[in-house]
C-alpha cells in the first residue's frame, strides 16, 4: 500500500516537472550593420534600444547586453560572438534577443554553431525584431534560409564590387586612393580619375630625377623632402617614411601603367597624366638594385641593438678597408648614429675592439638574465664535453668546470659568432646607449 502511494507520489512529481515552463534567460546582441562606418555605433544603439523595448513589452529576462563590431561575413572571427556561444554552452543563457537574423551570421560556420545549439537543446529560442525561431524543424529552416540569403547577398555584393574595379582599371582609371604626387578628382562624372597634385608632384618628379640623375640614396631622399623640402603627404599631413620613398620609387604608376590588384600580373595603362617617362624609371630602378649590391647587407655582432644617447636614432655598423704599406689591406668595423632622427647629429663613430672592450668592463656593473646565461654555458659546456671524448677519449668531469655568468658573458662577447654575441647582448638587462664614443647601460 505505502509502496503504490510512493510511486503515485512520484508520478505526480515527474508529471509537474514536465508541464512546468522552461526560465528564458536571453543574451541581447547587437552586432554593427554595412552601413558607413560613421553610421554603424548609432546603428548598434539603435538596436539595443529597440530590443529592450521589446524585452520590456514581452516581460524578457536580459541577463546581459552585448555589443560587437566585427563583421559576421567570416567564420569564428568574431570574438563576443564566440564568448555567447560558450556561454550559451554552460547555460549561463539559453535565449538570443537580436534585431535580425543577419546580425547573428552571413556564413556557414556560425550558423552551423546556432543550429547545434537549438538540437542539444541549450538554445532554446532566437527572438527577433518580428520573428521568433524556436527548435522545430520549420523555424530552423526558415532561420537558415534568412542566414543563407544574407550570405548570397555578401557574395554577390563581393562579385560586383570586383567586377566594377576590374571594369574600371580596363578604362584606365585608378580604383584607389590616388598615390602621392597625384590627388582624386571629386567631380561625379569623373569618378575615377587622378589629377596631377600641383604642390607635391613637382617634388616627386625631383625625387626620381635624383635618385635616378644624381644617385641619391633613399636615406639621402628621406632627409631631403623631411628637413629641406619640409613634405608633407596629402593623406596623413607626415611626413613620409624611408619604406613608403622605396615604395614610391618602384611604384610605375607614376609613368602611366599600373598593376591591380598588387602582384596580380594584371596590367592596365592609365589615362593620368604621367608624372616621368619611363626611362626615368627604369634609370631609378637600375639605380636601387646597383645601391643594394654595392651595399648588400653584411651582418654585424653589435648594430641594431643599440640606441645614439644624443638624438635617439638607431646605431649601425660600416666596414671601412684601408691600405698598408706592405700592400695587404686591413678592415676596420665602426659603429655610430645612423641619424634617423637627426641629420646633425655628432655622435661619433666607435671601433668594434674598444666597443666590445667597453662592453667587457660594464659586465660588473649589469644585470644579465641568469637563466639565459647558464642555459648557454650549459650547452658550451655539453659541447665541450664531446668534442674531448671524440678526439681524445677522455670527458672533463662538471666539478672541475666552474660556472661564473659574468666571466661566461664576457667570453662570448670577445670569442663568439655573430649570432652569440647578438644573442648575448639582446639579454642584458637594460637599454644600450652609444654617447659621443661611450658605451652606457640604463635601466
Amino acid at each position: 500500500m505505502e509502496e503504490n502511494k510512493a510511486i503515485k507520489g512520484g508520478l505526480r512529481e515527474l508529471k509537474t516537472l514536465q508541464t512546468e515552463p522552461i526560465k528564458m534567460k536571453y543574451v541581447l546582441y547587437a552586432r554593427k550593420s554595412s552601413e558607413a562606418e560613421e553610421k554603424q555605433a548609432l546603428s548598434i544603439d539603435s538596436q539595443v534600444k529597440e530590443m529592450l523595448q521589446i524585452a520590456e513589452r514581452d516581460k524578457l529576462e536580459i541577463v546581459d547586453i552585448r555589443r560587437e563590431s566585427h563583421s559576421a561575413k567570416d567564420s569564428g572571427q568574431r570574438p563576443v560572438f564566440k564568448e555567447i556561444v560558450s556561454d550559451i554552452r554552460t547555460g549561463r543563457y539559453n535565449a538570443i534577443l537580436v534585431w535580425h537574423p543577419d546580425r547573428l551570421s552571413r556564413n556557414a560556420g556560425d550558423l552551423g554553431s546556432l543550429v547545434d545549439l537549438m538540437d542539444q537543446k541549450r538554445l532554446i529560442t532566437i527572438q527577433t525584431y518580428s520573428q521568433q525561431f524556436s527548435n522545430s524543424p520549420s523555424d530552423k529552416f526558415l532561420l537558415m534560409i534568412l542566414c543563407s540569403q544574407a550570405k548570397l547577398e555578401n557574395d554577390n555584393k563581393s562579385v560586383n564590387v570586383k567586377r566594377g574595379l576590374r571594369t574600371r582599371c580596363e578604362m584606365g582609371l585608378w580604383p584607389a586612393p590616388a598615390p602621392t604626387g597625384y590627388l582624386n578628382e571629386k567631380r561625379i562624372d569623373r569618378k575615377g580619375y587622378v589629377m596631377i597634385d600641383p604642390e607635391r608632384g613637382p617634388v616627386m618628379r625631383k625625387m626620381f630625377e635624383k635618385v635616378a640623375l644624381e644617385k641619391w640614396s633613399g636615406r639621402k631622399v628621406y632627409h631631403w623632402l623631411k628637413f629641406e623640402m619640409n613634405f608633407r603627404s596629402a593623406t596623413s599631413n607626415k611626413p613620409l617614411t624611408l619604406s613608403n620613398i622605396y615604395r614610391l620609387l618602384q611604384t610605375p604608376f607614376f609613368y602611366g601603367t599600373f598593376e591591380y590588384p598588387s602582384k596580380s600580373g594584371n596590367w592596365y595603362t592609365g589615362k593620368h597624366e604621367p608624372l616621368i617617362t619611363r626611362e626615368l624609371f627604369e634609370k631609378v630602378q637600375e639605380q636601387l638594385t646597383r645601391s643594394e649590391i654595392t651595399h648588400e647587407r653584411k651582418e654585424f655582432a653589435f648594430s641594431r641593438i643599440m640606441t645614439c644617447g644624443l638624438c635617439g636614432s638607431g646605431v649601425v655598423a660600416d666596414e671601412k678597408h684601408k691600405k698598408l704599406a706592405s700592400g695587404g689591406t686591413a678592415d676596420y668595423i665602426y659603429y655610430g648614429c645612423n641619424r634617423s632622427k637627426n641629420l646633425d647629429c655628432k655622435c661619433g663613430y666607435l671601433r668594434e675592439e674598444e666597443l666590445i672592450k667597453q662592453l667587457v668592463a660594464l659586465i660588473e656593473k649589469v644585470e644579465v638574465e641568469e637563466k639565459f646565461i647558464k642555459k648557454k654555458f650549459d650547452q658550451e659546456q655539453s659541447r665541450m664535453a664531446v668534442f674531448q671524448k671524440q678526439f681524445y677519449g677522455t670527458k672533463m668531469p662538471k666539478s672541475e668546470i666552474e660556472y661564473d655568468p659574468k666571466k661566461f658573458t664576457e667570453h662570448v662577447l670577445t670569442e663568439g659568432t655573430v649570432e652569440e654575441k647578438r644573442e648575448m647582448l639582446a639579454n642584458l638587462r637594460g637599454k644600450i646607449l652609444l654617447t659621443n664614443k661611450v658605451i652606457t647601460v640604463v635601466n
